[in-house]
């Protein structure tokens, strides 16, 4: 099997898992439009996660095309 193609699968497995991970704050009064309107700032495993799922989406489409260019 492609070792490109083993590694696009554990990545996308990764990318899918951070961003499931993620705390998004939406809880019943922010779904019907309540919100504080504040500066908000993520910090610890929030920025992790953050700063993971955009270095796991840029792996996954570099990924992507060097398995399209491969076969």
């Amino acid at each position: 099997m492609n070792p490109l193609l083993i590694a696009q699968t554990v990545v996308s497995v990764l990318l899918i898992i951070s961003i499931l991970l993620q705390n998004r704050g939406t809880d019943a009064g922010l779904s019907f439009g309540g919100d504080f309107g504040g500066y908000y700032t993520k910090r610890g495993v929030e920025k992790f996660l953050f700063y993971a799922s955009i270095a796991l989406g840029a792996a996954f489409l570099g990924l992507a095309v060097l398995n399209a260019k491969i076969v």
